[in-house]
């Protein structure tokens, strides 16, 4: 498992989304440096040795408790974005007391796929290379998350695009495939950590009435909406997201 480790003070773990990576998180990270030590670690890929195949959701929540044993941290912060509030959410049900608190961006209990997402994973799940050599990828993007994209600075797009990019393409696929079945909100009722949930205004990627269901079925939750934010609020409002998780983890 790759990892990347910035910052001093209190452990927050990182879990990046579907088709992202650990950089995506370096502008909210540079903000948080000063307080927390932020640990951002890489999902499994395939080309780590993890066999993509074998892989079921909860075997990712298992990943992290590894992963934390191998750092010996009994305690931990947490901030999941997108699939990655996926894995912090079935983690808080199976040991809630390793974590302190958790900040979830962009977040659903479920999100079925549309006909053509399920199509279209099924047969990635096989290919070769990465989502940076897919064409009109860029395309596809826009038109999936145009908040996003218009939202970035030109340096943060470029961070986007590559994040973005490095992921590989059956990795991305594999996990897709994992959503169309993953119902976690039975798990909600039992989970008493303390929850910030931030939310973009115009997500089209996980709309409001997902993280809805998330919201109603958690005991200890509180909700950040951001103006003209999508899908990536990491992306598009790095400062914002910093201030309201150092806010809600202090």
């Amino acid at each position: 498992m790759q990892f990347t480790v910035w910052g001093t003070g209190p452990p927050l773990i990182i879990i990046h989304g579907l088709a992202d990576a650990v950089r995506g998180f370096a502008m909210v990270m540079h903000r948080l440096a000063t307080q927390f030590t932020c640990i951002a670690y890489t999902l499994p890929h395939g080309l780590d040795g993890a066999k993509l195949g074998a892989y079921r959701h909860r075997h990712y929540a298992e990943d992290l408790f590894a992963f934390l044993d191998y750092l010996q941290l009994p305690h931990v912060g947490l901030l999941g974005s997108s699939f990655g509030t996926t894995v912090a959410v079935a983690a808080l049900a199976a040991a809630p007391r390793r974590f302190t608190k958790c900040v979830l961006a962009s977040a659903f209990a479920r999100r079925p796929l549309k006909w053509y997402e399920r199509f279209g994973a099924r047969q990635g799940r096989f290919w070769d290379g990465y989502l940076s050599e897919l064409p009109w990828r860029e395309f596809a993007m826009r038109r999936a998350d145009p908040a996003t994209w218009c939202g970035c600075s030109p340096l943060a797009r470029k961070l986007f695009l590559w994040g973005n990019g490095q992921t590989p393409i059956r990795a991305a696929c594999r996990r897709a495939l994992l959503l169309a079945q993953l119902d976690l909100r039975p798990l909600l009722p039992t989970i008493r950590t303390p929850v910030l949930l931030i939310g973009g205004d115009r997500d089209r990627i996980v709309p409001r009435h997902f993280e809805a269901e998330l919201e109603r079925g958690l005991s200890n939750v509180q909700r950040v909406e951001f103006a003209n934010c999508g899908h990536y609020p990491q992306y598009t409002h790095p400062r914002a997201t910093a201030d309201v998780v150092r806010e809600f983890l202090l």
